[in-house]
């Protein structure tokens, strides 16, 4: 066994790998995007093997480019999109359809049902959640509603439910291993953060076998083995959080009333509350923060689309060709002149959970450009985001006297500066924007 460290960082629209020296020092890195499916509106998927291969693909380039072997390993740790569903056969490893993504919002219908039958409650006491398709439940009960091998599989006790990090660590282990950590097992709907384990009524009420569900540890526990034959050596797993702890966790917000921000795919605003959880009136949840020792735990809003504005600006419209274009088209005009850009994809997320929400662009006139498109596009960001840490605030007592900002459009300069602007407060960006693989 060595030193260095592997990091599986598995994204939304990404897989990532990065080797660490035991300081933190990068050695290398590799990144490979892969497919996203849109079947229907609102409705998001991915191939679960092809996740599985990118992210494999992308631990082998990253131990190449290091110049060194998977016996130069201590360990490898796992950080992942969190709400992301996989379903598949525990036997032989094939997955049960495509994964259902966090952004789905196919399940917005049973949600409505649900809320409205006043089962909001008893969600949030248990699990520190509000009732929305997010989260992986209903799509556990969609899957096996509406995909007959899964009932099946489930009738024969063959059935394995996981998020990301579980599909990962039950193929790193050849299938030996079915396991989830604390921060991703708190997104499901399904897990008490109160008692730490899944929770009987829930199951029930979703109709979950507490059995198709993984074994939920700390973040900091043995999650299993890697098989020898596919990195070259066996490596122990030894770390598992979902990207937005691993993110807080990352950023040195560990102490109560420090708060991060990651601007990736979405935003997420975490804010550290200590060892007792701390619930919401106002639309925010209650999550287990990741830890080294006693359980801990944040308050988080959750803002469904931010860098996917930009991939949208350069894939849907064409306003860019490359992501990193969006600061020198938005910066090339004072303000938006008077456009405003509401980019609810996907429904919105915190505080409002409108799942039936979709995008708007107003205020357009005949002097509308394509670069006040782009600065209404990072406006909408910041503006999201602050919107998020004022309510973090009033409803935790803390006050932020910084935010601390990583994930790959916090690169943007001005993104940054009008985020600052926005909150009248410094924002501290991270040497290591990747602070989710760190």
């Amino acid at each position: 066994m060595g030193e260095l460290l592997l990091s599986l960082d598995q994204g939304t629209s990404s897989s990532r790998a990065v080797v660490y020296t035991p300081d933190g020092r990068e050695l290398a890195r590799a990144q490979c995007e892969f497919a996203q499916h849109y079947p229907r509106p609102g409705w998001v998927e991915h191939d679960p093997d092809e996740i599985w291969e990118t992210q494999l693909r992308t631990a082998r380039e990253a131990l190449t480019a290091a110049h060194v072997s998977a016996s130069d390993l201590a360990a490898i740790g796992i950080a992942n999109q969190r709400e992301t569903l996989v379903a598949w056969d525990r036997v032989t490893g094939q997955p049960v359809g495509p994964a259902i993504v966090w952004q789905c919002r196919r399940t917005a219908d049973e949600c409505d049902k649900l809320a409205a039958d006043g089962f909001g409650v008893e969600v949030a006491a248990r699990t520190g959640l509000v009732i929305d398709p997010y989260f992986s439940a209903t799509k556990m009960r969609w899957v096996l509603d509406h995909r007959r091998e899964a009932r099946a599989l489930a009738d024969r006790g063959r059935l394995a439910f996981g998020t990301v990090d579980s599909w990962l660590i039950y193929r790193l282990t050849a299938g030996a291993v079915h396991r989830t950590d604390r921060t991703n097992a708190s997104r499901t709907m399904l897990f008490n953060i109160h008692n730490l384990d899944w929770d009987p009524t829930l199951c029930e009420a979703f109709g979950v076998r507490p059995e198709t569900l993984p074994e939920p540890q700390p973040s900091v526990a043995a999650f299993g083995e890697a098989d020898a034959r596919l990195l070259g050596a066996a490596v122990p797993i030894a770390g598992v959080a979902g990207d937005q702890q691993a993110a807080l966790f990352g950023q040195g917000c560990i102490t109560p009333g420090q708060a991060k921000n990651t601007y990736g795919t979405g935003c997420f605003v975490l804010l550290h509350t200590g060892p007792i959880p701390v619930h919401s009136d106002r639309g925010l949840l209650t999550t287990v923060a990741a830890s080294a020792g006693a359980p801990a735990y944040a308050l988080e809003g959750s803002i469904f689309v931010a860098g996917a504005a930009i991939q949208w600006l350069r894939d849907g419209l064409g306003v860019i060709q490359r992501a990193d274009e969006v600061d020198a088209l938005a910066g090339s005009v004072p303000d938006s002149g008077g456009a405003v850009f509401v980019p609810a994809f996907v429904g919105l997320g915190a505080p409002y959970w409108d799942a039936r929400a979709r995008g708007a662009i107003v205020g357009i006139t005949r002097g509308t450009t394509r670069a006040h498109l782009a600065r209404a596009a990072l406006e909408a960001i910041a503006v999201q985001s602050a919107e998020l840490i004022e309510l973090l605030e009033v409803e935790s007592g803390f006050a932020v006297t910084e935010l601390r900002a990583d994930g790959g459009a916090a690169a943007s300069d001005l993104l940054m500066e009008l985020q600052a602007d926005v909150l009248d407060r410094p924002v501290v960006r991270a040497h290591t924007l990747e602070t989710t693989a760190l």
